[in-house]
C-alpha cells in the first residue's frame, strides 16, 4: 500500500508539467509559458533573489525534464496493462518497471539536492519544495473549478 501511495504521489506530482493555471480559467499553456508561471510562483513564495533564481532554475528544470522522462516511461508501461490479453506475468513486469521508475525519480531528487545545496541554503530549498507543492495544489484547484463550470461535461 505504501508503494502504491508513493507511485500515485510521483505520478500526480508531475501533473504540473502538463497543465498550467491562469486565475480561474484553466487552459493549456506552452511549456515555456508554464515554466515562466511556475518560476515566478516559486521565486515569489520561496523568497528567491534574482541571482538565486537565475542559478537555480536551469538546474531545477533539468531535474523536471529528467523526472518527466521517467514518468513518461511509467505511463507507457501502465498503458500496456490496458490490453485485455495482458498476462499476470506481464502485469508483474509492468509494475516492476513502474516502481523502478519511481525509485529512479527518488534517486534523482537526492542527486539534485546535492546540486541545489551548491546554489541555495537548506532553508531556501525547503521553501522551494513548499512553494512547488503549493503551486501544484493551485493547479489542481484550478482544474477542479474549471470542471464545475456550467455546460462542461463532468469527468468520470
Amino acid at each position: 500500500m505504501k508503494k502504491l501511495s508513493v507511485l500515485i504521489v510521483v505520478l500526480c506530482s508531475l501533473v504540473s508539467v502538463a497543465w498550467g493555471a491562469d486565475g480561474c480559467d484553466q487552459h493549456r499553456l506552452s511549456r515555456e509559458e508554464f515554466r515562466a508561471k511556475q518560476q515566478a510562483f516559486i521565486t515569489q513564495h520561496a523568497g528567491l533573489t534574482k541571482e538565486e533564481a537565475d542559478k537555480f532554475f536551469p538546474v531545477y528544470f533539468e531535474l523536471q525534464d529528467r523526472k518527466k522522462q521517467l514518468n513518461d516511461e511509467a505511463w507507457d508501461l501502465l498503458r500496456k496493462g490496458k490490453d485485455e490479453k495482458t498476462t499476470e506475468a506481464q502485469y508483474g513486469e509492468i509494475l516492476e518497471g513502474v516502481y523502478d521508475a519511481c525509485m529512479s525519480a527518488d534517486r534523482l531528487d537526492k542527486t539534485y539536492l546535492a546540486k541545489f545545496k551548491k546554489i541555495l541554503s537548506y532553508k531556501k530549498i525547503y521553501l522551494v519544495q513548499r512553494a512547488e507543492m503549493r503551486f501544484q495544489r493551485e493547479l489542481l484547484k484550478g482544474m477542479q473549478r474549471n470542471d464545475k463550470k456550467p455546460g462542461k461535461p463532468q469527468r468520470k
